[in-house]
């Protein structure tokens, strides 16, 4: 096999990398580019090295947030301009292992650039070996990371945001791609941060061919920024970039986050505390009679749910439209991958139940994400598994067939229907044995005031129907019965 050898890292001119490309990457970030996106990085950052011969790179002094991405990267062969999609490919001479290493505590010093966040000397380590890129398909490579031993990347591109054949043909549009330049084409979710006396190793495989380990150990830098340029600075925001998540980079929980600015985590206790039988009366009072979604099962009918809605839509099966908008990462995908913690995923599927909308992969990823839980009015697939999960899924009925046989995934966090009733993105959804209703989020406070305090008064009607009373000026409380009812309130109130 090819090695990655200085005259390799001497025709790099130009080294360009890719913001966000692996679905896995953009939910932990939180958001999807439509479009690819890019950043150059110097060539003087490229370095090699392997687990015998590792290279060596600073964490500049003063600095907290060294963070690693292992990365695919391109080694252009053959110079591409304006070239399309079905030719790209044959532009790409090698396939080779990166680390796409930045300080994020100069993340804010260049407006987005990260000219001095990714561009320092051997921030860029490339290798060891090289795949012939003709003998591979760009959509069967595999790309792993250690850090310190322990795997903690492990992604393949076969659901890319951008195949790689795009990314060439999509910058060949403006610039020319010479030989020797070198594209990195995105890190999967597991990026962290490395501290000084760490080894950061990265693979890139397909399937027995592998490009051996580039490996990277990291020195604490000892010669401190001059006062005359940007000096490093940071907070909890990207630590929790840095590190992926607010636990990793032990932070405390953001509490109001996990289930948005609605739904408090107050508000959430109190609609948790009563029945939808309640909640439906109160709603019914306020005028609103179709706010509940009709017709499902749930896989954990003795759990209650109470979340806010995100949505996708399912359209009816045109093999035409299904070509361009069914396959890859498409909406289905970005709808699992993107739901954040205390959500609820809604799905309008016209009630046809002749396919699934959902199967265990994707259910177990909406687990994995925190969702409270899925709600389809179609058809699941590979139901014992789902079934067997502590994330509550409620659906029309089993169906073993995939999404082409009737469905097109289309779009998300739009207004749709769902059995029977219309949900928009945002809406606080409570489920429980009785029922799934929708609830206003300008009225949900009001509603669940109301529904304890008539919760309440049900428990010391069903007391008193208990000792022998009759129902007849009790259920509900005429004046006589109210006046008992506040005594009895007053009362246990102070037990």
């Amino acid at each position: 096999m090819e090695q990655v050898t200085d005259h390799i890292l001497a025709a790099a001119r130009k080294v360009i990398a890719v913001h966000i490309n692996y679905p896995s990457r953009a939910a932990q970030r939180g958001r999807t580019p439509e479009q690819p996106s890019y950043f150059l990085k110097p060539a003087s950052s490229l370095a090699t090295g392997s687990v015998g011969a590792p290279s060596v790179v600073e964490r500049p002094a003063g600095c907290e947030l060294l963070g690693y991405e292992g990365e695919i990267a391109l080694v252009i062969g053959k110079p591409a301009r304006r070239v399309g999609l079905e030719d790209a490919w044959s532009h790409v001479e090698w396939v080779t292992a990166s680390n796409d290493l930045g300080v994020y505590d100069l993340r804010y010093a260049d407006k987005g650039s990260n000219l001095r966040s990714k561009g320092g000397d051997g921030f860029t380590p490339v290798g060891p070996g090289l795949i012939a890129a003709d003998a591979v398909d760009p959509a069967g490579l595999r790309v792993r990371t250690w850090h310190n031993g322990e795997l903690v990347q492990d992604d393949t591109t076969e659901d890319l945001l951008f195949p790689f054949a795009r990314l060439v043909a999509d910058l060949s549009q403006l610039l020319t791609l010479e030989e020797g330049d070198i594209i990195l084409t995105g890190t999967p979710a597991g990026a962290s941060v490395a501290k000084p006396g760490d080894v950061v190793e990265v693979e890139v495989s397909a399937g027995e061919v592998t490009t051996g380990r580039l490996a990277t150990r990291v020195e604490e830098g000892t010669t401190a920024f001059a006062d005359f340029g940007a000096l490093p600075r940071t907070d909890d925001v990207q630590r929790e970039e840095a590190y992926g998540s607010r636990e990793a980079a032990g932070l405390a929980p953001d509490e109001s986050a996990a289930v948005g600015p609605v739904l408090t985590p107050e508000l959430k206790a109190k609609l948790e505390s009563v029945c939808t039988a309640t909640l439906s009366s109160q709603l019914r009072k306020r005028g609103l009679n179709n706010v509940s979604i009709d017709g499902l099962t749930s896989t954990r009918p003795e759990k209650r749910i109470v979340g806010l809605a995100r949505t996708l839509r399912y359209v009816p099966n045109r093999e035409d439209l299904f070509k361009t908008h069914g396959g890859g990462f498409n909406a289905q995908k970005k709808a699992i991958d993107s739901v954040n913690p205390g959500e609820i995923l809604v799905m309008e599927a016209r009630g046809e139940k002749g396919t699934g909308t959902i199967g265990d992969i994707l259910a177990l990823r909406a687990q994995v994400r925190g969702a409270a839980a899925i709600i389809t009015d179609g058809g699941v697939r590979d139901f014992s598994a789902v079934a067997a999960m502590d994330m509550p899924t409620y659906y029309a009925n089993p169906h073993p067939a995939v999404l082409g046989r009737r469905h097109i995934p289309w779009d998300t966090d739009i207004t749709i229907a769902c059995g029977g009733t219309t949900v928009q993105p945002g809406d606080i959804i409570v489920a429980d044995s009785d029922g799934i209703l929708v609830i206003p989020p300008a009225l949900a406070e009001e509603v669940a005031d109301d529904s304890i305090a008539q919760e309440r008064e049900e428990t010391f009607i069903a007391e008193m129907v208990e000792q022998g009373h009759s129902v007849d000026g009790l259920y509900p409380l005429n004046a006589a019965w109210r006046k008992k009812y506040d005594e009895w309130e007053a009362g246990t109130a102070h037990d």
